[in-house]
């Protein structure tokens, strides 16, 4: 079901061998990437995304993309695609080989795993990052910030979430929250959306920003700001936001139950989907 499309606009087999062992993204995991959602055909975002894709890789020195190859790479991995209704595109653009870039999109079938977290939420473990906010700018070369393919740390905390318990993390320093490994941290309160601010060194999200957009048309307030889990212990509702989980609601948060924030989950996602109608 999978579809694969090179950034030259060469179909390949997604289950054949494809890329090179001295490619930089083997060797070294120097690269960055982009997940969207492709539904009934239509990709959520792309203009963000592909935005974001050009910011990581300028932060990492790579070559500017060219953002309209990246769309049409993006339109022949749609047409490919011959799965469900639903598919996470993956955008991959790496260093390469002897300075040559590597780029190509990935149609997967979304895994049942986020469908049903999707429903049913998930309990979280705060971990800290131990980075500091302010070295964003003070040590751009930490890529703080940029969406790198260099994932090691953000799957093992999902790891060390589950070995707590939980099923996924938000990374905090200190009393301050941050994201999520894959994801943006929201707060519901008061009819009044929150999200940590990209100083935070935290990646600027895309979903979050569209459930802002719908929730500032339907008359509620947001906020960018710092939050603290304190924060989230106060709320109305604690959800994680990324493209292809969507709103995904927290009920547990370090072992300690949330208030049941079920319908405020409902009413955000008939506002976020009602975008895209």
């Amino acid at each position: 079901m999978r579809s694969l499309v090179f950034l030259d606009g060469r179909t390949a087999d997604p289950d054949a061998p494809q890329i090179r062992v001295d490619d930089q993204v083997v060797q070294r995991g120097d690269g960055v990437f982009e997940t969207i959602l492709v539904r009934h055909g239509k990709a959520r975002e792309l203009g963000p995304h592909l935005k974001r894709l050009a910011r990581s890789a300028e932060m990492l020195d790579l070559p500017e993309p060219d953002l309209a190859a990246w769309e049409r790479v993006s339109q022949a991995v749609i047409d490919n695609y011959r799965g469900g209704p639903e598919m996470a595109l993956k955008l991959v653009y790496t260093r390469g080989v002897d300075g040559v870039p590597t780029g190509f999109g990935l149609g997967s079938p979304i895994e049942e795993k986020v469908v049903r977290q999707r429903a049913e939420g998930v309990a979280v473990a705060t971990l800290e990052r131990g980075l500091d906010p302010s070295l964003t700018e003070t040590a751009p070369w930490l890529l703080i910030g940029a969406k790198t393919l260099s994932y090691g740390v953000n799957m093992a905390a999902v790891r060390e979430a589950q070995r707590r318990g939980a099923d996924d993390a938000v990374f905090v320093f200190g009393e301050q929250i941050l994201e999520g490994p894959t994801s943006s941290v929201v707060i519901a309160k008061d009819r009044t959306l929150y999200t940590p601010p990209p100083s935070m060194g935290i990646l600027p999200g895309t979903t979050q920003a569209a459930v802002f957009r719908a929730a500032e048309r339907a008359g509620w307030g947001t906020k960018v700001e710092q939050l603290r889990v304190a924060d989230l212990l106060a709320a109305d509702a604690v959800f994680l936001t990324s493209s292809v989980r969507l709103i995904t609601r927290v009920h547990t948060l370090n072992g300690q139950q949330l208030p049941d924030a079920a319908e405020l989950h409902r009413e955000l996602n008939a506002l976020y989907e009602a975008e895209y109608a």
